[in-house]
């Protein structure tokens, strides 16, 4: 018999597993012994967060390096009977980060995959938006160019305002500021933005207002953070 395919959410920062992911997400997680990671460092801890049912030095952890060699061990291990579970560095594999390409070809060997619940950044902000959650577009990062950035922003809000529809982008954490001040620059006044960081953690922040407001507002606040930027456009 093949293997099963675990899709396994990663915490988003340093909590209690028990507080963000279910029992038997943690369950199926303490069991695996062969796992497909992003980053071998994080997927480690999280593993020793979790209290692996065996030593961290005896799971046969592989990482993703973006070549067919990934599909392949994934693959082989599954068809050898084994379980493997896919996790990225936080969040959900596949939702924003790497794993669509091993979920694919799993599917293509009709191999069981199973979705496990946990936390996913994308769509905690989205919820917590006050936006249209029935039409909304992930993005990514934008471009890192003041020009490029404010022109793209300036295409989403008019594709957000033309169809009601929720713009998510990210941004790399020491880059926030420079983001959120482009944000309050490039918008029209009445575009809404919100802002979601640390999102889980003690220290979790949402604030949402319109471009205007967030003019007058001091973005320090939100310096190297991981955030989820929305935008939504009035029509």
């Amino acid at each position: 018999m093949t293997g099963t395919l675990y899709l396994v959410p990663n915490l988003l920062g340093a909590v209690p597993p028990a507080s963000v992911l279910p029992v038997r997400t943690i369950e199926v997680a303490q069991k695996l012994d062969h796992w497909l990671v992003e980053t071998p460092k994080p997927a480690r801890a999280f593993l020793k967060t979790i209290g692996s049912a065996r030593p961290i030095a005896e799971i046969a952890i592989h990482a993703l390096s973006g070549s067919s060699s990934d599909a392949q061990w994934a693959l082989a291990t599954l068809r050898g009977g084994h379980d493997v579970g896919l996790l990225s560095d936080a969040g959900c594999p596949g939702v924003a980060d790497p794993g669509a390409v091993i979920v694919a070809a799993a599917h293509a060997a009709r191999i069981h995959v199973v979705p496990l619940v946990g936390p996913s950044a994308v769509l905690l902000a989205l919820m917590a938006a006050g936006m249209n959650g029935q039409r909304f577009t992930f993005h990514g990062y934008l471009p890192v160019k003041p020009e490029a950035r404010a022109t793209m922003l300036r295409t989403l809000e008019q594709h957000s305002r033309i169809d009601g529809s929720t713009e998510l982008f990210i941004e790399t954490p020491y880059r926030n500021v420079a983001m959120l001040d482009a944000l309050a620059r490039t918008l029209q006044p009445s575009t809404r933005v919100c802002i979601a960081a640390d999102l889980t953690l003690d220290t979790e922040t949402i604030e949402c207002m319109p471009a205007e407001e967030w003019r007058r507002e001091d973005h320090s606040r939100f310096d190297r953070r991981p955030v989820i930027f929305l935008l939504q456009a009035s029509k």
